[in-house]
């Protein structure tokens, strides 16, 4: 319980919140945008509210997606038809995993919940609280707690296949982690590290720094890799917790580049840039081959920025107050702003087909189609 509350004021103070009744910053005035692409939102429907950090799952033409009473739902992306819709029969505590056949959640009472379209086929308890979206790839369902020890499910019949448990830091992170498949590897975040296991063994391939934390005491040291992650041909790119963005060559498992910059949110890229910003949104971009700073932008400061999606030459991104924000990958210019409803948007834009999808707080759901 005392790691616990230590970590929150941590985070609070990270993201501008005041500990002691002031003020909190003023979020950026939004200026005009000149549109330089065009785009709308052409479908939206509404689901749950969302209370936690929600991962949507975009697999092929639908995405996969929940609300905190415990709703899984399966969408088309195209035009927001509802493919099927199951539960999990209590309230959840992360996010959704599918990989088109199979759909993972965990609830707040830590049972491991795998769906198939719909309907429910097995449940486990699970020994820790989990934050970060189950992965299933494989016929396998991969969850990483909050005490950052990895297992390993068969997700036919949920038997337990493996664990993996690193040596721990002092104080853990009550934040979802990282979590993804490259090639045959799963690739898991544990302290500040990436690792690389077989995910039919649950044995170690390999491990690297995205950051080297310092500090005099062991909350400034804290620097767990926080998601989401993104994946660029042989590289692995995160954030980790207040320190450093980078990238692993994950062919070698080796560091590729690190680069300063305190933060409590994932990173988004493509082969050019790797996005992220800072406790206060400062956005900052670099290269992708070798971390040099390309540019960043104060125009979105404390806006409460959704982690960034970045395709197609653009950075997009979504704020407190329902805008989705579209800006040039090369220099950060804006070049189109939606307004997907009115309430906070709280994941991370999803791409499937030419759609993106987000998702609000109040529990809207948002197909949005730049041009």
């Amino acid at each position: 319980m005392r790691r616990a509350a230590t970590l929150c004021l941590a985070a609070a103070a990270l993201a501008g919140c005041s500990l002691f009744g002031g003020d909190a910053p003023k979020p950026a005035v939004l200026q005009d945008v000149q549109p330089a692409i065009q785009g709308r939102v052409v479908w939206s429907q509404r689901g749950g509210d969302v209370e936690f950090a929600l991962t949507v799952a975009a697999v092929g033409e639908q995405i996969v997606l929940a609300d905190s009473s415990g709703q899984v739902r399966a969408l088309r992306a195209e035009d927001g038809a509802e493919l099927w819709r199951g539960t999990a029969g209590a309230k959840l505590a992360a996010g959704v995993g599918s990989d088109g056949r199979f759909a993972a959640v965990v609830t707040r009472d830590q049972d491991l919940v795998v769906l198939e379209q719909g309907r429910e086929v097995w449940r486990k308890r699970l020994k820790a609280p989990v934050l970060t979206s189950p992965l299933v790839a494989g016929e396998r369902v991969f969850v990483l707690g909050v005490d950052r020890v990895a297992h390993g499910f068969d997700a036919l019949d949920g038997r337990h296949l493996w664990e993996l448990r690193r040596p721990g830091d002092p104080l853990l992170l009550s934040q979802p982690g990282g979590l993804l498949a490259w090639k045959d590897t799963l690739v898991v975040g544990q302290g500040p590290r990436l690792a690389g296991v077989d995910p039919t063994k649950g044995s170690l391939r390999w491990e690297a720094n995205v950051a080297n934390p310092r500090g005099t005491n062991e909350v400034e040291r804290l620097a767990d890799v926080v998601a989401p992650m993104v994946r660029i041909n042989d590289f692995i790119c995160a954030r980790s917790f207040q320190s450093a963005v980078g990238c692993i060559n994950a062919q070698r498992g080796s560091q590729a580049w690190s680069r300063l910059q305190g933060g409590s949110q994932g990173v988004g890229g493509d082969a050019q840039a790797i996005v992220g910003f800072d406790a206060s949104d400062r956005l900052s971009a670099w290269r992708s081959a070798n971390g040099e700073l390309l540019w960043s932008s104060e125009a979105l400061q404390h806006r409460k920025l959704t982690a960034p999606l970045v395709s197609n030459g653009l950075v997009v991104l979504g704020d407190l107050e329902g805008y989705v924000h579209f800006l040039d990958r090369n220099d950060g210019k804006p070049k189109l702003r939606l307004r997907a409803g009115s309430s906070a948007l709280v994941t991370a834009p999803v791409l499937s087909g030419n759609t993106i999808v987000v998702v609000a707080k109040d529990g809207g759901v948002h197909g949005l189609r730049p041009e």
